[in-house]
């Protein structure tokens, strides 16, 4: 079953429904697995040619656990691993990483690679002898991305059906949609105030230019509007 899942459910209860149905992981951990208890593994993630930081937050049991990427945002301070423990308390695997050009991942930082780097983690989580060692179930892998992390899971739900399923947390468009707003002939001329946008985040962490970043934007935003991957981020029952 493939699922798209928006993350805007919240505001649709009352605070005392969401008390009544809160998930027992967010606040109890499980008892301890002695022979296959929960775990962290720390490692270097192959992506064209660079070694991305990464962390496993591996779930107790024996069993392959359904495995969440975890993608995190532009430029990355918030990294949302509030979320890993909770997942990892409730059966499930959870991989982060750092992006090329982010947070010490060697390589340069751009949109172009930050999507590169999902599918290498996809198909990193899907290698037989990777799968096997971290009881991950190949069969069973979930995209969470925040803010431009979201961006990253959308375009990667839409372009890879063996996703099972994508959840949204204020996915950003990266100026993406503003864009297509504008006629191709008048595109460039936007270039500095998206820019200026990239820059006012805070860049330190990442090896890029803000401008590149907006060319880029301007580039591909036919190929990565919203709108355009609708139809292939649909519901299977």
């Amino acid at each position: 079953m493939r699922l798209l899942a928006a993350a805007l459910f919240a505001c649709t209860f009352s605070p005392a429904t969401l008390h009544a149905q809160t998930p027992v992981a967010i606040t109890t951990d499980l008892a301890t697995d002695k022979a296959h208890p929960a775990k962290m593994e720390s490692f270097q993630l192959p992506s064209h040619g660079s070694q991305l930081n990464a962390l496993l937050y591996i779930a107790a049991g024996a069993r392959p656990h359904p495995t969440v990427l975890l993608l995190h945002g532009f430029p990355g301070n918030e990294k949302n691993l509030d979320l890993a423990q909770t997942l990892r308390r409730a059966g499930y695997n959870v991989l982060f990483f750092n992006y090329r050009g982010s947070w010490g991942s060697p390589g340069q930082f751009s949109f172009t690679h930050c999507i590169e780097d999902v599918q290498s983690a996809l198909a990193y989580l899907r290698d037989p002898a990777n799968a096997a060692k971290l009881h991950v179930d190949p069969a069973d892998l979930i995209v969470i991305g925040h803010s431009m992390g979201g961006f990253m899971a959308r375009y990667a739900a839409a372009q890879d059906a063996g996703i099972k399923a994508v959840a949204l947390i204020s996915a950003a468009d990266m100026a993406v949609d503003k864009i297509e707003t504008i006629p191709a002939t008048y595109r460039t001329r936007a270039a500095d105030s998206i820019a200026k946008g990239f820059a006012n985040e805070g860049l330190a962490p990442l090896a890029c230019s803000p401008h590149d970043l907006a060319e880029e934007v301007i580039a591909n935003a036919d190929t990565w509007n919203v709108p355009n991957l609708a139809p292939k981020l649909v519901i299977v029952n």
